[in-house]
């Protein structure tokens, strides 16, 4: 039985001593080369921190230094916080606030931004950390005390109010996750995994923790090739990437026919998409050039360990199907709920999740965790904590379930009570457009549709009204050459709301 993510390491480390585990452009460590980093790093945390369970935030630019670093604060016997020195200022400065000014570990940039922010707490050079002597002893004492449900990392999500939420995820937590997606999904040590998301953003996780797992090689992906989809693609061939977990985002900038005209990544094997639901016009694309390969949908917020659900697509999609978020993920259950009682079947309701997967909470945020972590409403004879997603669900024909919109995107239109989720995914099905959402003018009481594609409003609304009623139907029309992403991955809505609702 797994009780820390570090036996994945030193498993593989005993199998693959010498092989790759993480590489990024022309660095790479080696599993043992990994294990020797952390393990000093794991040292001198420990010789400078001495309250269990106490986060250290890791400010570092995204590499195999950061991965190490990591894995050293998992040594040291405290959970990591990821925060990328390209975040914004303010964000940066609201995650410390949080995390009630934790140890940071930085890098030179690092300390250029925290002079910036004035940041008074303790901070520990990464450089500095790794010319430190491993003391087996010390670890290993760290090691003897640890449970696998000591907390494994805190990573930040937005808040409503403004300030992020950190979720606190253990040791469990992920063991359940890799334990369910190696054998799931099929990995093994002749994977070798595409890094597309920041270490900052959970689906991260999955790289990671897969990969040593594994005895796998995880490539870093460098982010401008994002910008430039050849050479991304000559990219994933050279360094013979078969497995992509990326961000839905990341596959529709990706989707374009003209640069798979020129070069098709073969190497694929496995193109997983997370995040936000794939339009089916840009799964189309990639399944048109790469129809051997397996295409799977996963779904699951933060919360529940990264994903509580995935779908593998072993059919043919049409522009009218919405692709169903599937079945739960092993030692996980999906309740769906409708004035806390279970749905009836094809009735709508909330999405609930429990099993070990359910995170512990909000750091520093009772109120938040109190509101999201509750009582299972079906159970009340003892203590069982569930988490209430906000998302909007229903299960078809086949007891697969089905994504539909957010909770807090029920809007009020024209009399009519109306899902924005089902809009899109209206919008989305036409053979025109490329991508779209909707943000509601509710002073107005305007429907504004954002898209990217080759098709005009006229055309949208002759195509739309064959699918929703017309009630349902956008009122305005904007078309951008590309969508705003947020910082983790998902279309921007927040950004699209403050310019067009305002004016």
């Amino acid at each position: 039985m797994i009780y820390n993510v570090l036996e994945y390491l030193e498993s593989s480390k005993n199998k693959f001593p010498n092989k790759t585990v993480f590489s990024e452009n022309e660095r790479k460590y080696s599993y043992q080369e990994l294990i020797n980093i952390s393990k000093k790093i794991g040292t001198s945390l420990s010789k400078n921190i001495d309250n269990d369970n106490t986060p250290i935030a890791v400010l570092m630019e995204k590499g195999i230094d950061s991965l190490a670093t990591y894995f050293g604060i998992v040594y040291s016997g405290h959970p990591y916080s990821p925060i990328d020195n390209e975040m914004p200022i303010k964000r940066i400065k609201l995650i410390l606030e949080v995390l009630d000014f934790p140890i940071v570990v930085t890098d030179d940039n690092g300390m250029n931004i925290l002079k910036t922010i004035k940041y008074t707490g303790k901070i520990i050079n990464f450089n500095q950390a790794i010319s430190d002597e491993i003391d087996d002893n010390i670890l290993n004492t760290i090691r003897n005390k640890h449970i696998d449900t000591d907390p494994l990392y805190i990573i930040f999500t937005s808040g409503s109010t403004g300030v992020p939420k950190g979720v606190v995820l253990n040791h469990k937590n992920i063991i359940d996750l890799v334990e369910w997606i190696v054998p799931a999904l099929k990995f093994d040590e002749n994977t070798v995994f595409g890094n597309q998301t920041p270490f900052f953003f959970d689906a991260s996780v999955k790289d990671i923790y897969s990969t040593i797992k594994c005895g796998a090689t995880l490539e870093i992906i460098p982010k401008k090739f994002f910008g430039m989809t050849g050479r991304l693609f000559e990219y994933l061939v050279e360094k013979k990437i078969n497995t992509i977990l990326w961000a839905t985002s990341a596959l529709c900038i990706a989707a374009n026919e003209k640069i798979f005209e020129i070069k098709i990544p073969k190497t694929l094997k496995t193109i997983a998409f997370a995040g936000e639901a794939l339009p089916i016009n840009a799964l189309n694309i990639w399944k048109k050039y790469l129809p051997e390969a397996k295409y799977v949908n996963l779904y699951g917020p933060t919360e529940t360990a990264v994903d509580c659900t995935y779908y593998i697509l072993d059919n043919n999609f049409t522009y009218k199907d919405n692709i169903p978020i599937g079945n739960p993920c092993k030692n996980i259950d999906i309740l769906l709920i409708k004035d806390n009682k279970k749905a009836n079947p094809g009735e709508i309701g909330e999405i609930y999740v429990r099993g070990t997967s359910v995170s512990m909470g909000y750091y520093n945020n009772k109120e938040k965790s109190n509101e999201a972590f509750i009582q299972n409403p079906l159970n009340n004879k003892y203590n069982e904590i569930v988490y209430r997603t906000g998302d909007i669900g229903v299960y078809n024909e086949k007891g697969e379930l089905l994504f539909l919109t957010r909770k807090d995107d029920q809007i009020k239109h024209r009399g009519y009570r109306v899902e924005i989720g089902e809009i899109e995914n209206a919008l989305n099905s036409l053979e025109g457009i490329d991508r779209a959402c909707c943000v509601f003018n509710e002073d107005k009481d305007l429907i504004i549709c954002i898209y990217v594609g080759n098709i005009d409003k006229k055309e949208i609304i002759l195509e739309i009204k064959k699918i929703i009623p017309k009630y349902m139907w956008p009122n305005r029309f904007i078309k951008l050459t590309e969508l705003p992403i947020s910082i983790n991955g998902k279309i921007d809505r927040d950004y699209l709301r403050k310019k067009y609702c305002n004016e």
